[in-house]
C-alpha cells in the first residue's frame, strides 16, 4: 500500500536555509458541530489551537499542553488527520520556516480553568468562516479532512 503523500503549502525556495519547527493542532467542534473554535495571537493571525512540539514530547502530550495553555481545556483526542507541511516566512521572527502540523480531531473537551496563556483572543466561528479566516494553508487543510470525515458520516 502506497504512503499517502503529505499536502504541501507555501514554496520551498532554493537557497534558503529553512527553521524546522513540528506543531500539533487541533479541529475542535462546538457540541452541534457547527462551529470551530480558533485562536488569534497577538499580531492579528487566527490558527487552530494548538502549537510547537517541546523536546521529549509526543504528539498528544504536547496537544494536551497546548490546549491547556491556550484554551484552559482538557480533552478527548480523536482521529489524526494526517500531517501538512508548510513553508513560510515569519517577519515577526525573520525567520523562514519548515512547518510540518500534524492534524487532530478533538472529540470532546472540558474547560476546567482560564488559558495559562493570557495574550491571545479564542472565538467560535461557523466552520466555512474559520476555514476563511485561518492564515495557515496546513490549518485550513486540517478543517477540511474533518468536514470529509462528518461528510462521510452523515451520508
Amino acid at each position: 500500500m502506497p504512503m499517502e503523500k503529505n499536502a504541501v503549502f507555501g514554496e520551498k525556495k532554493a537557497g534558503v536555509s529553512y527553521q524546522s519547527r513540528f506543531g500539533v493542532y487541533a479541529v475542535i467542534p462546538d457540541e452541534k458541530k457547527e462551529q470551530i473554535i480558533l485562536v488569534q495571537a497577538p499580531n492579528g493571525a487566527w490558527f487552530l489551537p494548538g502549537g510547537e512540539i517541546e523536546k521529549g514530547e509526543n504528539h498528544l502530550i504536547a496537544l494536551e499542553r497546548e490546549l491547556m495553555e491556550e484554551l484552559g481545556f482538557t480533552a478527548e483526542i480523536g482521529k489524526y488527520f494526517g500531517q501538512a507541511d508548510e513553508y513560510f516566512y515569519s517577519s515577526h521572527r525573520d525567520t523562514h520556516f519548515y512547518n510540518p502540523a500534524y492534524i487532530y480531531e478533538v472529540t470532546s473537551y472540558h474547560q476546567i480553568g482560564q488559558p495559562l496563556e493570557d495574550f491571545n483572543h479564542i472565538a467560535w466561528f461557523p466552520v466555512n468562516e474559520a476555514i476563511d479566516k485561518l492564515k495557515r494553508g496546513s490549518h485550513k487543510w486540517g478543517i477540511e479532512q474533518w468536514k470529509l470525515q462528518e461528510n462521510s458520516f452523515n451520508n
